[in-house]
């Protein structure tokens, strides 16, 4: 048994983990990652034509354990709440440092629209009523950690506080509200099929958030993925979520699909965030929305300790400082 504090520390080394081996691979295709990488089974570098991550070292995270963590700091140096303008600074902040390190992984499209109209003059408040994409979900693990579940409305405030610079859409609110209700469910220490049962439940809510967006239902899709994934059967169902669910960077597309993983191998987050990083296109932030659910539930143990150790130190991350300053929030 896990540890509260096992749980969410598990949870924040799950999204980095899940980052790291999803790296090499992300925006490929499915074939061209098999024809390079076979199956994926540990971190690797990123090849050097790679449109995003060319040359990375292996185990190195991207943006979305940088984010994660970005929102982290808001949200402990604020008591547990998220200033939309403070959080657009620190974006634009982030994606200056990134630039002059030479990364060609910046912010989103989404987030990127947002931040500069921030900066233009535009109220936070509106800055964020057309991003749609899973910017908010890949770094929204944190208000899981920082906010419980038994206030499934209150966890819900976090959330939509934490989209409305960049996602303030209905689409992209209900994406982050699954995940971050997942993982805030897993904290408490229910196992995964009741922390996916409540982040359904919160994300058919967090669609009636936001400015409303034509896009699929994010709940109904993590419903069906669950369904499918209750075969236990990988060979059949991973083609499935590539083929009908898809692998974008579009919230209705990557959160679902980071469940779908994760339900094909409810007890190894690991296998899990490895199929993530198989499965082509957004594949960093499928495998990290998958490691931060799946850390939760199982803890830091549920990850190879040689992997945990090499991202941690490769990348500098005190990680256990951060969960204990989210749990003091929470």
């Amino acid at each position: 048994m896990t540890t509260r504090r096992g749980r969410a520390l598990g949870a924040l080394v799950g999204l980095a983990v899940g980052d790291a081996l999803g790296m090499p691979t992300q925006g490929l295709s499915r074939e061209r990652i098999r024809s390079s990488f076979g199956r994926i089974t540990g971190l690797l570098p990123a090849p050097d034509d790679n449109p995003i991550s060319a040359g990375l070292p292996a185990g190195s995270i991207t943006d979305d354990t940088e984010q994660a963590l970005l929102l982290a700091d808001l949200l402990i140096e604020d008591g547990g709440r998220i200033d939309p303008g403070k959080l657009a600074v620190r974006l634009a902040d982030w994606e200056d440092r990134m630039r002059e390190r030479g990364s060609l992984d910046l912010l989103g499209p989404s987030t990127r629209k947002a931040v500069q109209a921030v900066l233009q003059g535009v109220p936070p408040a509106l800055a964020g009523r057309t991003g749609t994409t899973n910017g908010a979900a890949m770094r929204i693990a944190p208000v899981g950690i920082a906010v419980p579940p038994g206030d499934l409305t209150a966890l819900l405030d976090r959330v939509e506080e934490a989209c409305l610079v960049s996602h303030a859409t209905s689409v992209a609110i209900s994406g982050a509200a699954a995940v971050a209700a997942a993982v805030s469910a897993a904290v408490d220490g229910q196992p995964l099929h009741l922390a996916m049962g409540l982040a359904i439940r919160a994300a058919r809510q967090g669609a009636h958030r936001g400015s409303w967006v034509a896009g699929a239902d994010v709940g109904a899709r993590i419903a069906w993925v669950l369904e499918r994934a209750a075969r236990r059967d990988p060979a059949r169902v991973v083609p499935e979520l590539v083929a009908l669910v898809g692998t974008s960077l579009a919230t209705q597309e990557s959160v679902p699909c980071a469940f779908g993983v994760l339900a094909l191998h409810p007890d190894d987050p690991w296998a899990a965030c490895c199929e993530a990083a198989g499965l082509g296109g957004d594949t960093d932030t499928i495998a990290a929305m998958a490691g931060a659910i799946g850390g939760a539930v199982g803890g830091v143990d549920a990850f190879p300790a040689d992997v945990v150790e090499t991202v941690l130190t490769f990348n500098g991350l005190d990680l256990e400082r951060y969960a204990d300053a989210l749990l003091a929030l929470r």
